[in-house]
């Protein structure tokens, strides 16, 4: 059975998300370590925390995928917003200590038109300097639709950022949407890109996935999600997806434009697609 999962609100605290997860029919999930468009970030509770991981350590849980704020931009030309995105890296993976082993995405950020060497170069100096404490947490870096100056959009940037950092505790998280959006057929050949991301970065670094259809066509370099099946990326993909022998072990979660209802209809979906 695979992992399957979808954002829930943080706001109730990390316990009410295992029950609301388990509530939809879900066995892993997605939360916003703060505020995802802007920075404040909900005050700790250390009770809540622990008897969030004994419910998901006793339930069967699979690996969480928290995501960090989509305003924490590691590579900006601003000096200090860039410092202020690595502070909150950094506070991020010490908040994500209190539920161990999980894993903490970010979208790498865009380099606004300092090139994307230079990007990559900030990036990569943000992440050694926030996992220089070896918190108990995997961090992952999210495959982009390559739109405007966004890194992360072809793999080898990827693979340069890994290299960089050099840190076995850095993977990544495949997001079907961007990366069809980003010129990638997994709707023709998902083993071909499989086998183009083995060759550049090596599957072992490929942590989890994001589930989305896609409203644009192939190659658009946009980043507009849908609903499962009802976007370029059709029913048939997704059944590929949660198959794939590479793939069926890895937490999936969804970030289609839906509320619970809809992502436990899209849940169910998934679980009749296995075979």
């Amino acid at each position: 059975m695979g992992y399957f999962g979808c954002h829930l609100s943080a706001s109730g605290g990390s316990a009410a998300m295992v029950k609301t997860a388990m509530s939809i029919g879900a066995n892993t999930f997605a939360f916003f370590t703060r505020n995802p468009r802007g920075s404040k970030a909900k005050k700790e509770d250390a009770a809540d925390a622990a008897k969030a991981v004994s419910m998901l350590e006793s339930d069967g849980f699979g690996k969480l995928v928290a995501h960090g704020a989509y305003t924490m931009n590691l590579c900006t030309a601003d000096q200090e917003a860039r410092g202020f995105a690595a502070d909150i890296l950094e506070d991020d993976l010490r908040r994500m200590a209190a539920l161990p082993g999980n894993f903490y995405n970010f979208h790498p950020g865009s380099h606004v038109g300092q090139g994307a060497e230079a990007g990559i170069d900030y990036i990569a100096v943000a992440l050694k300097n926030a996992l220089r404490h070896d918190y108990p947490v995997t961090v992952l870096l999210e495959t982009m639709a390559g739109k405007g100056s966004e890194i992360g959009g072809r793999f080898e940037e990827l693979k340069a950022i890994l290299d960089a950092v050099g840190n076995p505790n850095v993977g990544v998280c495949l997001d079907t949407c961007h990366v069809y959006d980003g010129g990638y057929d997994i709707v023709n050949d998902l083993d071909g890109v499989l086998g183009e991301f083995d060759r550049i970065i090596g599957l072992p670094r490929l942590k989890a996935l994001h589930l989305n259809d896609s409203k644009n066509p192939f190659a658009s370099h946009k980043d507009r999600h849908e609903c499962l099946g009802k976007g370029s990326l059709g029913i048939e993909t997704f059944r590929a997806i949660v198959n794939h022998p590479a793939l069926r072990d890895k937490p999936m979660i969804l970030e289609t434009p839906n509320e619970l209802p809809g992502y436990q209809a899209e849940i169910a979906l998934l679980r009749s697609l296995e075979s």
